[in-house]
């Protein structure tokens, strides 16, 4: 049965109309889009291969992708019994009644569209790899939390995020810019793509006991929250560790240890994802873990550069 949309409060004033889908987009989230992009550039920019309308692009591609999921998300989650009153996480437009199911799903729809007109550009720049990339972003796009075997609600979120939100996106804005590809953007992808599945784990450590209910099975709770800690230690550690990667082949110089700086901020908020259990302090960790993807890719940028 579908869930029935929460009441508003009575005096509650209610916020604009461009706030609510701004705070719909989960911006807290939206690092996992753009520092992948931003490390792609740095790339093909230190190659003097840097395209700027391609760059661009890529931008506002990934950007889109993720807020026509995120829409996706707010939809299939509320009409699936995941998302109600009980979630511990930030209040979602068709849960909270400030949306139908039927304009959430059109603004998905919306959003997708003009990734795809975006997309479209970029395909005609850098060929069948970017039709394939943008393809098959936008099905997972859709297939997260929709479609007859929604990848979130099976495990397998996870492996999503680390390669589309990693790798995949690196080495896609490097390809459409550059127009060739070596085992660079690929290892560097590695770094973001961590870090949003730490994010991940955050996001899925907060909503276990729902989400149980909803028979929404991420790895949260297939394994258990303390799986889901350990995830994002592990995650986030990896993440650190992997520009020394290049400094070891002898592909970069010492400037790769610049991302180290980003451990005693990511360390402060791995200690609250590993000891509090309350949601206000999990949503926290989780914009806190966005900031610091933000971070990394900066040093990574920067030591790259240098």
């Amino acid at each position: 049965m579908r869930p029935e949309p929460a009441p508003h409060a009575p005096n509650e004033i209610a916020p604009s109309r461009a706030r609510l889908w701004f705070e719909a987009s989960r911006p807290r989230t939206l690092p996992a889009s753009l520092a992948p992009v931003a490390i792609g550039v740095t790339l093909a920019f230190a190659d003097g291969a840097a395209h700027w309308p391609a760059a661009a692009a890529a931008l506002l591609g990934a950007a889109l992708i993720q807020i026509g999921a995120n829409y996706a998300n707010d939809y299939y989650d509320f009409v699936k019994g995941a998302d109600t009153a009980a979630r511990a996480g930030p209040r979602r437009l068709t849960q909270s009644g400030l949306a139908s199911p039927q304009t959430m799903k059109r603004a998905a729809m919306l959003v997708f569209g003009l990734a795809t007109l975006v997309g479209v550009y970029l395909v005609a720049r850098g060929g069948a790899p970017i039709l394939a990339v943008g393809l098959a972003s936008l099905l997972c796009g859709v297939i997260y939390t929709g479609g007859p075997f929604p990848l979130g609600y099976r495990g397998l979120g996870d492996v999503f995020v680390l390669a589309f939100f990693g790798p995949i996106a690196v080495a896609g804005t490097y390809w459409v810019q550059a127009l060739e590809m070596d085992w660079r953007p690929i290892a560097a992808g590695l770094g973001p793509g961590l870090i949003s599945t730490a994010i991940l784990a955050v996001n899925n450590l907060r909503d276990v006991d729902t989400d149980r209910i909803a028979d929404k099975r991420t790895l949260a709770v297939r394994l258990g929250p303390g799986f889901a800690r350990w995830e994002y230690a592990v995650c986030m550690s990896l993440a650190l560790a992997s520009p020394l990667i290049f400094w070891a082949a002898g592909a970069a110089g010492p400037g790769m240890l610049l991302p180290l700086l980003a451990a005693p901020y990511a360390f402060r908020v791995g200690m609250t994802v590993w000891t509090r259990r309350d949601g206000p302090a999990l949503n926290g960790a989780l914009a806190d873990t966005g900031k610091a993807l933000m971070l990394y890719a900066a040093l990574f940028c920067v030591g790259w550069l240098i």
